[in-house]
């Protein structure tokens, strides 16, 4: 059966940056340890005043298809995950194709376009669908184009406005790929949950508490349903672990979960048996709320150990040195901590290729999905090819009152006009309203 998976990867990131400890932090009287141990963030990205959904969405697929050499009749399919959509009708990625046949001599009046909504998880959904429409042999010999792409904003005092964070990632689904190929199996853990949601309103309501409880509970259900099909995980067949990373502090909860989920019945849980006992199990208690108190005790002790904290420095914390600079990216984010696995691997000067990566991801209403990964043997070049790192520190430092400003620019309540920060360069900016108030974008040269 011929492979299938990610081919290709862009990133883009707002082009303004907002220092945590050293801005946000001082201005909300508060320890910037709060920020950069806590929830292990040292920036967030924001767009600037011409940035939006759509110009990010476009700059990374556009930087993609000029890498790769694509042009609009390989594409037959260009689906937008988001959860910052603008219209309830016409989708984002309508908008991203007529951008980008403003600079190709062809157009995408032949490819289906989409967008996917589902919190989080969309920009994965996208993926399975791209992998499906493939692997059913509708694709006429052609490829993918899934972009995520988001603002996430916060109301002005809400709790999670230090997770923010605006950015784009763009991916080439297609066979016998050069990145990584998508495993058939995957697991699912879906409950009707109201952790995070948008009724109606441009930003989140958030149960802060009950958000991270749901999180993990279907991480947990997602594993358990992946390994039914898959066989059981263990620690030593995943070179790096992925997940939605709505800041670092949360992945470290779901990583601990995780380890203790596949070590049990291991010989691993039986080497720390002498330090920390064995995982309980419900049996050996009398009461739900007795085995409870032991499980957090043994999770406690099981953080602590050696064992623990070295899987966790090496199949995780690669994950997030990223996010830690941009925030939250939504349907973006876990597929940020992707790249930002391979990159790691890539300057550590490891091969790859053949390895395994399980990704964990997950959106609020609540749904998470396990599959699996398998690097493929162009890996390296592409990326090499990423400049995510020059984007970080090309970025304008906001002061307290530019993020003031710009926050009230992109908050679709208010009429604020706010001058750029940054001057536009061979990217796609807003370009004011159209006569219908759609949105209207051009090329800067």
């Amino acid at each position: 059966m011929t492979a299938v998976g990610i081919d290709a990867i862009e990133i883009w990131t707002g082009n303004l940056k907002l220092d945590l400890p050293g801005t946000f932090a001082p201005e909300k009287g508060e320890d910037p340890e709060k920020y950069t141990k806590g929830l292990g963030l040292n920036a967030s990205s924001f767009p600037d005043s011409y940035e939006d959904i759509v110009t990010m969405g476009a700059n990374a697929a556009h930087r993609l298809m000029e890498r790769k050499g694509l042009e609009p009749d390989d594409i037959g399919r260009i689906d937008v995950a988001t959860e910052s959509s603008f219209d309830n009708s016409k989708p984002v990625s309508t908008y991203v194709a007529g951008c980008l046949e403003d600079v190709y001599d062809s157009d995408f009046h032949h490819a289906n376009k989409g967008e996917r909504k589902f919190a989080c998880i969309a920009g994965t959904q996208s993926l399975d669908d791209a992998y499906n429409w493939i692997r059913a042999g509708r694709n006429r010999g052609r490829g993918a184009l899934v972009i995520a792409t988001d603002t996430a904003l916060y109301a002005r005092g809400d709790a999670g406005e230090a997770t923010q964070g605006a950015g784009a990632i763009a991916m080439y689904i297609d066979e016998d790929p050069d990145l990584i190929e998508l495993s058939a199996e995957q697991g699912y853990g879906s409950a009707d949950e109201t952790d995070f949601l948008k009724p109606n309103q441009q930003f989140p309501s958030v149960d802060g508490k009950r958000s991270v409880q749901v999180y993990l509970a279907r991480m947990r259900e997602a594993l358990e349903d992946y390994e039914s099909v898959a066989g059981d995980v263990h620690p030593e067949d995943i070179t790096f672990a992925p997940f939605h990373t709505p800041f670092p502090g949360m992945v470290r909860k779901a990583a601990l979960l995780a380890y203790r989920h596949i070590i049990r019945d291991t010989s691993i849980e039986d080497d720390l048996a002498g330090e920390i006992g064995r995982q309980p199990r419900p049996e050996a208690f009398d009461t739900d709320d007795d085995y409870r108190e032991a499980l957090r005790e043994y999770m406690d002790e099981l953080k602590e150990t050696d064992r623990y904290q070295e899987w966790y420095a090496e199949m995780i914390d690669p994950t997030l040195s990223i996010s830690r600079e941009v925030g939250n990216w939504y349907t973006g984010s876990v597929h940020v901590a992707r790249a930002s696995a391979l990159k790691s691997a890539l300057e550590d000067g490891r091969d790859l290729t053949g390895e395994t990566l399980l990704i964990g991801s997950y959106g609020s209403g609540a749904q998470a999905e396990i599959h699996t990964e398998t690097v493929q043997d162009g890996w390296e070049d592409e990326i090499e090819a990423l400049n995510v790192d020059e984007q970080l520190a090309a970025r304008y430092d906001l002061t307290w009152a530019d993020y003031e400003d710009v926050h009230d620019a992109h908050n679709h309540e208010m009429d604020v006009d706010v001058e750029e920060f940054t001057t536009p360069d061979e990217e796609f900016v807003f370009d004011g309203w159209g006569r219908m108030g759609e949105r209207q974008y051009r090329y800067v040269e």
